[in-house]
């Protein structure tokens, strides 16, 4: 997180890209649904999951998606929009890569950002893109003062 949070404290720049990894376990899928209400039973029915083809329960993309979200909440990045693609089932315990590039940065400091996320092949599970305002000078100054 540091590191993402002094990159942004001293100023966001078209290229930058920022990376991070996790998986997410049985539980954390199994809590998101709790959360969310999101009970498709592709999430935790092995005989539906079976019927599916699928093989073993299957991450909810929005857990997924928030791999988008915790790199944006650590550069201070407020969304204004999100799209999303899910290419592939993301299964748990399975080790996922997500790098963000920002590729505009206006006048006004609105951003548009693309992201991909990768399973351990190498494959795309999702590509995202997201708009949103980076932070202004009083705004880094605070995420300074946050990194100690």
């Amino acid at each position: 997180m540091t590191d993402m949070r002094r990159r942004a404290a001293a100023g966001l720049n078209v290229g930058d890209r920022f990376a991070i990894s996790r998986s997410f376990s049985p539980t954390e899928i199994e809590l998101f649904a709790q959360l969310s209400k999101d009970f498709n039973p592709v999430h935790y029915d092995q005989r539906y999951i079976d019927i599916k083809g699928l093989g073993s329960p299957i991450a909810h993309g929005l857990l997924t998606a928030s791999l988008i979200t915790e790199i944006g909440g650590q550069i201070g990045w407020l969304a204004s929009s999100m799209a999303f693609r899910f290419r592939r089932p993301v299964y748990a315990n399975e080790l996922l890569y997500c790098e963000w590039l920002i590729c505009s940065i206006d006048q006004r400091g609105r951003a548009r950002a693309e992201v991909f996320v990768k399973n351990p092949k190498g494959d795309i599970v999702l590509e995202a893109e997201t708009t949103g305002i980076i932070p202004n000078e009083p705004e880094r100054a605070r995420l300074q003062e946050l990194i100690g």
